[in-house]
């Protein structure tokens, strides 16, 4: 059966809560439309870096984030037109609850999935846990559907239902709500994703990757009716926009840390580094690798080095190559994870100290955890890898490390709309627990 449009199409995978088992369907549909021949772009709303890669794995194609509060409006535009051009549906997964968003006066749900869909012209398919629902599924469906009617609720998959008793419950309770059932997925024989503290346990750590996925398929394909999930779909609204400035690259020839302890990049910022002329090449720093002796640059994204803080204290050949890119005036920049690697020390959750690159008078703990999460508007303190002195930037901070001590080096950010500032900077090396996703102000 042929179902390629003309025109690419679009749907959102959201739900009314967290934890309703979007990711698992996503993934299932996702391998099961790749089978049926259907070219996919995948998407995820909101700022996670670990998702995207097992969407990837999924259905081959990469996975674009669409940040409805860390992007400005004509850069997601630009991100979704993109990432749909030359597929037959692009497929985005939704964060949290529909409406669960950045805090922001008179607005709720800043940047929510509600916000993603409202912005494209998206149609939402609702995933409900029926896992404890009888006929109460009625009023929220109906609430979810009448809430705004500029979110519209295209279809909905009842997820973790008990057998067929419960399903015919739950289909009689809904015959009054107008929203089509497109399918119900059975509790008995489900699995889930393993997660850990920042999310799911990275793609490249599961070894049974591939099967999962194929079980989800197949689940997906006998028990949701994939005509009609496709038929739901429709178009993004309005035209592709005029291409956006980007975060510009930290410079020409990037080395880029690349394994399961610095795996939270966005392939946005990637991409548009290399579409602007850099050359981006991989190292490993748990296999101790060092960076590319002529890079002028070096990137150690956010990921899970307190996992392994005793190996990377020991890789000389990594921590040495940071040492001399920076003698030698690379810009050498770390975010979240990386950040605490260049500094002096890491104690890791059993109270243990592993000496760092001592690049930065940073010293970290996750024996002390304390959750530090949500959206951050910054301002530069100096110029610093292609920024200018007072560029404003939009980011995210997730993490659970502790700070112990972080004197004699300069900030290298001030939040904005007051004197508090984060991170630090010692000649070309900086870092902050910030995950920069995109400048601030218009395109």
């Amino acid at each position: 059966m042929n179902h390629s449009p003309k025109t690419p199409k679009a749907l959102v995978i959201a739900a009314p809560a967290t934890g309703s088992g979007k990711t698992t369907l996503t993934l299932g549909l996702l391998r099961a439309l790749k089978r049926r021949g259907l070219r996919l772009a995948p998407a995820k709303i909101g700022p996670d870096y670990i998702d995207p890669r097992f969407h990837q794995a999924a259905c081959g194609r990469p996975c674009v984030n669409l940040d409805g509060w860390a992007m400005r409006p004509g850069l997601l535009r630009q991100l979704a037109h993109q990432a749909a051009a030359g597929s037959d549906l692009l497929l985005a997964e939704g964060v949290m609850g529909l409406y669960d968003g950045g805090a922001e006066p008179g607005h709720l749900g800043r940047g929510s999935t509600a916000d993603v869909a409202r912005a494209l012209g998206l149609k939402v398919v609702l995933v409900v846990d029926a896992s404890g629902l009888g006929q109460s599924v009625a009023p929220l469906v109906q609430g979810f559907a009448g809430f705004d009617p500029s979110v519209e609720i295209g279809g909905l998959i009842l997820n973790k239902v008990a057998g067929a008793r419960h399903e015919t419950m739950l289909r009689e309770a809904l015959a009054v709500v107008p929203v089509p059932i497109l399918g119900a997925m059975p509790r008995v024989g489900q699995a889930s994703l393993p997660s850990r503290h920042l999310g799911l346990v990275q793609a490249g750590e599961m070894h049974d990757l591939e099967a999962f996925i194929e079980a989800s398929a197949d689940r997906i394909s006998d028990h949701v009716d994939l005509d009609a999930f496709i038929e739901i779909g429709g178009g993004l609204s309005g035209a592709a926009p005029s291409p956006c400035r980007l975060l510009p690259p930290p410079g020409q020839r990037i080395a880029l840390a690349e394994d399961v302890a610095f795996g939270f990049s966005y392939s946005h910022l990637l991409e548009g580094w290399r579409a602007m002329g850099a050359e981006i090449s991989l190292f490993s720093p748990l296999n101790d690798e060092a960076p590319a002796e002529d890079a002028d640059a070096v990137y150690l994204p956010g990921g899970y080095p307190e996992l392994h803080a005793p190996l990377l204290a020991g890789n000389h050949l990594f921590l040495t190559g940071l040492s001399q890119a920076a003698a030698r005036g690379a810009a050498v920049y770390g975010e979240c994870g990386g950040f605490m690697v260049l500094g002096e020390g890491l104690v890791d959750a059993s109270g243990a100290r592993h000496k760092m690159a001592g690049l930065l008078a940073l010293e970290t703990s996750f024996a002390q955890r304390r959750l530090h999460l949500g959206y951050r508007r910054l301002v530069l303190g100096e110029d610093f890898a292609g920024l200018r002195c007072g560029q404003a930037l939009r980011g995210h901070e997730f993490h659970y490390a502790s700070t112990l001590s972080s004197g004699g080096d300069a900030p290298l950010f001030r939040l904005a709309g007051g004197d508090e500032t984060t991170g630090l900077r010692r000649g070309s090396v900086a870092g902050s627990f910030m995950h920069l996703i995109d400048l601030d102000g218009d395109c």
